[in-house]
């Protein structure tokens, strides 16, 4: 029993560390879909906690279930041959792109908090990850494993901070922007990184193979997903002009915590790492079906075409690609919803 349940924390730490990356550890993705609207943008995260923890239970309990090896084959499993191998390739353009962005903000951090080069930020992310890469799975885990607990604990920090400010309640209740985004955000939300997530939590799942594990794994990563969103969100909306900002939650911690800046700057960069890890092996588990190369070379090949996208500004590139795939996804989120758990 100790087992599963640490099983089911390490796969929780990994659906967490998987979700976190660029623009959620930075802030701007947060802002992006929630903190900008105000209010309603917090209703949206209580929202997308629920679909989370549920959702990813599920698609990690199907996966067990017919014993999918890549997200490939769990894509043509929810939606048939013909539409799975177009939603395949959907999927493929829109991690590159997230690698890109993934890259991009790597990048802006050694360039905008550290004074290096975006250049040097991003060539330093490729090695690195080829580096633990070769690893394989384990190495996935055991960054993840490290890293989440402590941007959680940070989130928190900087969350005990922000209740502190005098005007900190009179901030949670202005309702900033009622547009329909504000109302399509939860759903395009979950939607774009439940979609991306499945290019590992398919592979992780399958590897525990044990229902009842994925499923408190979903469940807890969900729920931890869904407090570290709460805990940004409240220190988000305390900075005005946040959209500004192409990291502004390390702009925040500079005014509130200026000793523990360098750290969390350091915490940001891990969570944009473990992303751009568990992206880059989710590509080369599918492409690996189509291309007869070996796999660092296919590796190789996501960083080259990711490293030529992620020199576009990390704000815009986010801003752009970010809400476009979210809108793409929810028929991902619609036909998992409708698709039962298989029974044996």
């Amino acid at each position: 029993m100790k087992n599963k349940w640490n099983a089911a924390f390490q796969l929780a730490a990994v659906y967490v560390g998987t979700v976190v990356g660029a623009g959620f550890a930075t802030g701007k993705e947060i802002v992006e879909f929630f903190s900008q609207f105000g209010f309603i943008g917090l209703i949206g995260i209580l929202i997308s906690g629920a679909i989370f923890s549920y959702f990813g239970s599920k698609l990690m309990r199907i996966s067990v279930k017919i014993k999918a090896k890549s997200y490939q084959e769990f894509t043509i499993f929810l939606f048939g041959k013909w539409m799975g191998t177009l939603i395949n390739i959907i999927m493929l353009i829109m991690l590159i792109g997230v690698c890109a962005v993934m890259l991009s903000g790597a990048g802006a951090i050694f360039e905008e908090q550290l004074g290096f080069s975006k250049a040097t930020g991003v060539i330093f992310t490729i090695v690195l990850s080829i580096l633990v890469m070769a690893v394989g799975m384990k190495g996935l885990f055991a960054v993840n494993t490290f890293v989440v607990p402590i941007m959680i604990s940070f989130s928190f920090i900087l969350f005990f901070y922000t209740v502190q400010m005098p005007d900190f309640a009179s901030h949670i209740f202005i309702d900033k922007n009622s547009s329909w985004k504000a109302f399509a955000s939860p759903f395009s939300y979950t939607a774009l990184n439940l979609s991306l997530a499945i290019a590992v939590l398919v592979p992780a799942a399958s590897e525990i193979g044990d229902e009842d594990t994925v499923k408190w794994g979903g469940i807890i990563g969900g729920f931890a997903l869904m407090l570290i969103l709460i805990s940004s969100h409240f220190t988000l909306i305390m900075l005005e002009d946040v959209n500004r900002y192409a990291i502004p939650m390390a702009t925040i911690m500079r005014t509130l915590a200026p000793n523990l800046s360098w750290v969390y700057i350091l915490v940001i960069y891990g969570e944009i790492f473990t992303s751009v890890i568990g992206n880059v092996y989710g590509l080369e588990r599918q492409l690996r079906g189509y291309i007869r190369l070996p796999g660092i070379m296919i590796i190789a090949v996501i960083f080259f075409i990711s490293y030529a996208i992620s020199f576009i500004h990390y704000g815009t590139l986010l801003s752009w690609l970010y809400p476009l795939f979210g809108y793409i996804s929810l028929i991902f989120l619609l036909l998992l919803m409708l698709k039962p758990i298989p029974e044996n």
